[in-house]
């Protein structure tokens, strides 16, 4: 595996080795020594998967403490735009994102650490988003940034119109509004 840090240093993108041959391929998706090595200890306790169709943005999601989490992100089928937005207060990249395609082609993945927004649109026909995370969802604590907010102006490179939302995405607040709980 190849774990390569982005312009925000905590936000790291992994790639894996590929063996390709007549019956298909093979990767190893996850190496916990690996991992550990290039990034930091870790406990991921849980897997989660979501189907979604062309336009669907999910996100800009957090959690706060004490149910923070960390997540390893991945697209097993179709192509996603993925963002990372640090929301770490005193950060010197406050405010800032990454943005990177994750496809079932490339296969890369995205580790987004706590103190992080993350949000993705799907720009196939049909995605399916998998994601590892270490700590459990505590609804309480879930909160977020609305997609267009005019502070970070990301470019989700598909039209407004074709974007769906989900209602609660619709009633997230702006990055200005928001009362971080992080601390850099």
């Amino acid at each position: 595996m190849v774990f390569t840090k982005t312009d925000i240093p905590e936000v790291v993108i992994i790639e894996p080795k590929i063996f390709n041959d007549g019956r298909g391929y093979f990767f190893e998706s996850f190496n916990l020594k690996q991992f550990e090595g290039n990034i930091g200890e870790i406990t991921f306790i849980q897997d989660n998967e979501s189907k979604s169709s062309r336009g669907v943005l999910r996100g800009l999601h957090f959690q706060r403490p004490p149910f923070a989490q960390a997540k390893l992100v991945r697209c097993i089928q179709g192509k996603v735009l993925d963002i990372a937005v640090d929301v770490r207060k005193n950060s010197p990249t406050y405010g800032k994102y990454v943005s990177i395609e994750l496809t079932e082609e490339n296969k890369r993945q995205l580790f987004i650490p706590k103190g992080f927004a993350h949000g993705f649109i799907v720009l196939s026909d049909i995605a399916v988003f998998a994601y590892k995370v270490d700590n459990i969802y505590a609804p309480q604590c879930d909160s977020g940034i609305k997609w267009n907010d005019e502070t970070l102006n990301i470019d989700w490179k598909i039209a407004v119109d074709e974007i769906i939302l989900s209602a609660k995405d619709q009633q997230l607040q702006s990055l200005k509004e928001l009362k971080t709980p992080f601390i850099y």
